[in-house]
């Protein structure tokens, strides 16, 4: 008796490969990772929806800021990895990537997100606490005697 080895082809049609454009935004300690695909309008954060990652309004507008400056809410999908700083932090370094990478997906528009300051990083960040102080800016209280 003899053993036959049978291979079964998938009869799965293969999957087109989709233009996919790279962005990473940054603000204080967070960094976003961004992907950008032609669709309909879905935004994924951190595996999770959009209206949950994002809890506030203002969130959501800054998210979607470079979207609604480009008039392209409604024609990508967005896939997002985001870590560190906090939700405001991860807001605005999202907008920054997605604007990056709306940038890459067509160099057409990199005009009215520069215009609008989309493009640009915010370079503030926490000031570090000095030694023999309680913060970095506050000191302790002066004693005269």
């Amino acid at each position: 008796m003899s053993d036959k080895i049978v291979i079964v082809k998938d009869t799965k049609e293969p999957k087109v490969a989709e233009e996919v454009f790279w962005g990473t935004g940054r603000r204080k300690t967070a960094t976003a990772r961004v992907r950008i695909s032609l669709g309909s309008g879905k935004i994924q954060i951190n595996d999770r929806s959009f209206e949950d990652y994002c809890y506030h309004e203002y969130l959501r507008r800054a998210v979607q800021a470079p979207l609604v400056t480009v008039d392209m809410v409604d024609r990508v999908d967005i896939k997002v990895r985001v870590a560190g700083s906090g939700p405001c932090g991860q807001a605005v370094a999202i907008a920054h990537g997605v604007a990056r990478a709306l940038q890459t997906m067509n160099a057409d528009l990199r005009i009215p997100l520069k215009k609008a300051g989309h493009l640009t990083r915010d370079p503030r960040k926490r000031e570090r606490k000095k030694p023999g102080q309680p913060g970095a800016r506050k000191r302790f209280q002066f004693s005269k005697r």
